[in-house]
């Protein structure tokens, strides 16, 4: 295992690097992305007397595939060992939210105006289909506006009581 095959990031400790990241791997606190990838800067170490493995004799014993390994190494070179351990925080999420501040604004005064003609109240299905009919948005789920309505703690059941209530009722 020791065969060192030359590689554009060698990969070279200090005592406290290895001390740190061997502590990290021992101690099973850790999530095992983060211990795996802790393991990998110790395996390719050349200042280790087992160390300077080569790529895929570490994604073999780690279990990891190869440009895996090769991107932990590379950050750990480039970057330091903080970033090549711990995963990077996407900027944005996966999918942008359905609903902003604008509709919500447009949700709750729709939800605080008189119910349509013939109905009690506002129902799930009259709202979505009333945000649609005012063209804020082309397609809404009623979950999308029940989730709306629970940052507002709006009930569409309440009596006269509004989009904010202060927390007190009538005769209590």
């Amino acid at each position: 295992m020791g065969q060192f095959t030359p590689n554009k990031y060698a990969v070279r400790l200090t005592a406290d690097q290895r001390e740190r990241l061997d502590a990290l791997t021992r101690v099973g606190r850790a999530p095992v992305g983060k211990v795996r990838a802790a393991r990998v800067p110790l395996l390719a170490d050349h200042g280790r007397a087992d160390g300077g493995w080569t790529d895929p004799a570490i994604a073999d014993a780690l279990g990891m595939h190869v440009n895996s390994v090769g991107k932990v190494r590379k950050r750990f070179v480039l970057e330091g060992e903080e970033p090549a351990v711990t995963r990077k925080r996407r900027l944005t999420p996966p999918t942008p939210p359905k609903m902003d501040g604008h509709l919500e604004a447009h949700l709750v005064a729709l939800c605080c105006s008189p119910a349509p003609g013939g109905r009690a109240r506002w129902t799930l299905e009259l709202l979505a289909g009333e945000l649609v009919n005012r063209k804020l948005v082309t397609a809404i789920s009623l979950e999308t506006v029940r989730q709306g309505l629970k940052k507002t703690r709006y009930s569409r059941g309440g009596s006269r009581r509004g989009a904010s209530p202060n927390g007190s009722r009538r005769g209590s």
